[in-house]
């Protein structure tokens, strides 16, 4: 299935809407009987809110933003609040070529627990270009554990080792202290709290943590960056061991997007959209592309 672009040759909104082509049926339906359903886009980073509206072929928008009945007769999305279009948001995120419109965009199409629409763009056509450009979804995409090293956590340490090595063996140095004073029994009552003694580490892979509020998510709004990709907001919970997130499974449904921040990882079933970064494995890890401690 895809999204093409309704007008050509005006990049700075990308035309009102973007109509959809091959729905699925079971989406087609469930969006035709909504009339209206906000849309969270995938990112390279995982998923993020937006402004966009899927609108079935049988409903439109009104100036004030609330889905009528009108017979447009064609399945979209449409701008709504937004400064910008659903291709310009995801050229932005997925730092696209500028100066090219669209000839198309192969999407995946599935809904969040709350009823919004999850668009997963994986493939675009831009206009007056041969070559397709194959967009990465990535499962997890800000985990880093034992068992699940994300190629794009990968990827971003690839890049600061090759932007100043020397300070990626810092950082290695400056998280192994944390995990191994969690590691020794002989030093009695950390507090989760702790953990942060890595933020400093952290931001130099690109992770910037926010104030540690100690209510909700412990760090909200933190911030990623990777690579040369847009900035990225993320609640971040602070853990010492990851199970322990069992609480914020029990008491925040549905849960939204947010990253686990601990020392050792063993929750074995996260949550869709709830990734884990694990102090002592990636620790690990950059020993390995290290000479050792």
């Amino acid at each position: 299935m895809h999204v093409q672009q309704t007008k050509v040759g005006s990049r700075v909104t990308g035309g009102p809407q973007y109509y959809f082509h091959d729905l699925p049926e079971v989406i087609k339906e469930y969006l035709r009987r909504k009339g209206g359903c906000p849309v969270v886009l995938q990112t390279p980073y995982g998923i993020a809110s937006s402004p966009f509206m899927a609108l079935g072929r049988d409903h439109k928008l009104t100036a004030t933003g609330e889905v009528v009945r009108g017979a447009v007769g064609h399945d979209r999305i449409q701008q709504a609040g937004a400064t910008e279009s659903i291709g310009e948001a995801i050229r932005r995120w997925y730092g696209l070529p500028k100066g090219y419109d669209f000839e198309k965009i192969d999407v995946e199409v599935s809904l969040h627990r709350d009823g919004h629409f999850i668009l997963a763009p994986t493939r675009a056509k831009l206009r007056s270009r041969t070559r397709e450009i194959e967009l990465e979804k990535t499962a997890a995409p800000l985990t880093f554990t034992s068992r699940n090293l994300s190629i794009f956590w990968r990827r971003q340490v690839e890049h600061c080792l090759r932007q100043d090595r020397d300070s990626v063996k810092w950082v290695r140095d400056e998280i192994y202290r944390v995990v191994s004073d969690h590691h020794n029994p002989d030093v009695k009552n950390l507090l989760e709290s702790d953990v942060l003694r890595a933020a400093g580490a952290l931001s130099k892979l690109g992770v910037q943590l926010g104030p540690y509020v100690g209510k909700s998510y412990d760090c909200d709004p933190s911030r990623f960056q990777f690579l040369k990709l847009l900035p990225y907001e993320c609640p971040v919970e602070i853990k010492k061991q990851s199970r322990d997130f069992r609480y914020q499974m029990l008491r925040y449904k549905p849960l939204p997007r947010a990253v686990v921040l601990c020392v050792d990882d063993n929750l074995v079933n996260p949550p869709d959209h709830i990734d884990v970064l694990e102090l002592a494995e990636l620790c690990r890890y950059l020993n390995s592309q290290l000479p050792a401690v």
